[in-house]
């Protein structure tokens, strides 16, 4: 594999749900021409912001419950061998049984072999971004195996045929009328009286997966966290359905990121605290389960953990960039963004969306195949502010781009209009006289943009800039001018 920077250049096999039919920049302006899609981003974010505001504010300890979490996380990167295996070790001490998949193909070839081997053609799943990532719902459905979601915005995600568009609220882009629109086309046996009136909505959503839950014998999960001194597991969520798909069927699948693991129930305690202040803004999750390897005559009598590499070893041979595998799944960082509060989820082709997406996908499936991600962002710095777990994803963004600059650098030995275009500028910018030249050079642009105070375009090859960017006028008087005439030589 080519490594740039220590960052991986080139993709695992197989790695599912990470790749986009466009770069960033073509997806981004077809979500832009959607007024709908931006009132209704914008909306919802506001509210998810103000409410973890609110919680966030009850704490006198929040900044130190983030640097714990930080801690835990770079610790348990650092002995990451050592806590999977006895994470494996208690799991097959309790009665569960342990499989190993390098990526997504293989995990998708593991889960559907035991879903074959009960012997049934439907499961009931839990909201799942691991699973969304590899592709399970497809494979499984290749195989002549139903994948029933039970979180009610996968629900309406998948009823919609669409796809996710949030790690935390998957059809944050749809709104309630739309939704009604869905549940109607869609929903069996639904009143033809349904209204977009919220418990409606939701009580047409559990009439309909009630009976699917009572028949179902396999259920599938991810898992938020894995404790490896007891192999206990753990889903949060806010709907019950979890724990309906957790305890009622013959048996329970679960497919966990190799990062989720936790070494020890105290280090848990610190997650369950920073994790539903971040996401949902609660103080904690309505629904927190755990469960540990199989109980007899207590819940699922088969449990198969799914370990999945997926291209996070390649991420955590990097001592900087394997930062992004601190990421605990909140969406924080989704909610503060300005670039995704107006392109939604759809535009950055993965399963992972917004500022943690733009770092994590490329470190998954190697920089070339998703180069244009880590420049979907301003760099404001809001993601490391909101981040519970204080990754600094502007510092990774940077860090990415660089490689990938680097690696167009060594492809081709004819250097790009940006290389000559930087190149200069350094040689004007490293001498005074030939900054001051360039100045007063500039001033040919005030002629353009003097209604608004920014030029709007300019001629190729520079048009490559205002395509994408403001830039402003050129000032009548610059700084050195003006110190020069108020200062003097003084």
């Amino acid at each position: 594999m080519t490594t740039f920077l220590g960052l991986p250049t080139h993709a695992p096999r197989g790695v599912g749900h990470l790749r986009g039919d466009r770069p960033f920049p073509a997806a981004a302006r077809t979500a832009l021409a959607q007024p709908q899609l931006r009132r209704n981003l914008g909306h919802a974010t506001r509210t998810i912001r103000d409410k973890r505001a609110a919680v966030v504010a009850e704490r006198d300890d929040w900044e130190e419950l983030r640097r714990a979490g930080a801690a835990i996380k770079a610790a348990t990167m650092a002995r990451l061998d050592e806590h999977l295996e006895r994470l494996e070790r208690e799991v097959w001490a309790r009665g569960g049984t342990v499989h190993w998949a390098c990526d997504a193909t293989e995990a998708n070839a593991i889960v559907t072999r035991l879903v074959a081997a009960t012997g049934v053609h439907e499961v009931v799943k839990v909201k799942s971004m691991t699973t969304q990532e590899i592709g399970l719902n497809e494979a499984l459905e290749a195989a002549g195996v139903v994948a029933q979601e039970t979180d009610l915005a996968e629900l309406i995600v998948q009823l919609g045929g669409d796809l996710p568009s949030h790690i935390l609220v998957p059809a944050i882009h749809r709104n309630r009328a739309e939704i009604r629109e869905i549940f109607l086309r869609e929903m069996p046996g639904v009143d033809p009286a349904l209204t977009d009136e919220p418990r409606g909505l939701a009580m047409a959503a559990r009439a309909f997966l009630r009976e699917r839950f009572l028949r179902a014998r396999v259920a599938i999960s991810g898992a938020n966290f894995g404790v490896a001194e007891t192999g206990g597991l753990a889903v949060v969520e806010s709907e019950g359905n979890g724990r309906m798909c957790l305890t009622l069927p013959e048996t329970l699948i679960t497919v966990m990121g190799l990062e989720k693991v936790v070494p020890t129930w105290r280090d848990l305690e610190v997650f369950l605290q920073l994790l539903p202040r971040s996401s949902t803004g609660e103080r904690m999750n309505p629904y927190t389960s755990i469960w540990t390897g199989v109980t007899p005559g207590d819940g699922p009598q088969q449990f198969h953990l799914v370990l999945l590499d997926n291209g996070r070893t390649a991420a955590l041979a990097d001592e900087i960039g394997r930062e992004a595998l601190h990421c605990i799944r909140c969406s924080a960082c989704l909610n503060v963004c300005p670039v995704y509060e107006r392109t939604g989820g759809h535009a950055y082709g993965s399963v992972y969306p917004g500022p943690i997406g733009a770092v994590l996908t490329p470190q998954l499936t190697g920089i070339e195949d998703n180069a244009s991600l880590p420049y979907a962002s301003s760099l404001c710095g809001a993601c490391f502010d909101a981040c519970p777990v204080r990754i600094d994803i502007p510092s990774l963004l940077v860090r990415l781009r660089a490689a990938h600059v680097e690696e167009r650098r060594a492809a081709s030995r004819i250097p790009t209009l940006e290389q000559l275009t930087m190149a200069a500028a350094g040689w004007t910018m490293t001498e005074p006289g030939r900054f001051a030249a360039a100045e007063k050079a500039s001033r040919v642009g005030r002629v353009l943009g003097r209604r608004t105070g920014m030029i709007g375009a300019l001629p190729p090859p520079l048009s490559a800039w205002t395509a994408s960017r403001d830039l402003p006028r050129p000032p009548a008087e610059s700084f050195r001018e003006w110190w020069a005439r108020e200062r003097g030589n003084r």
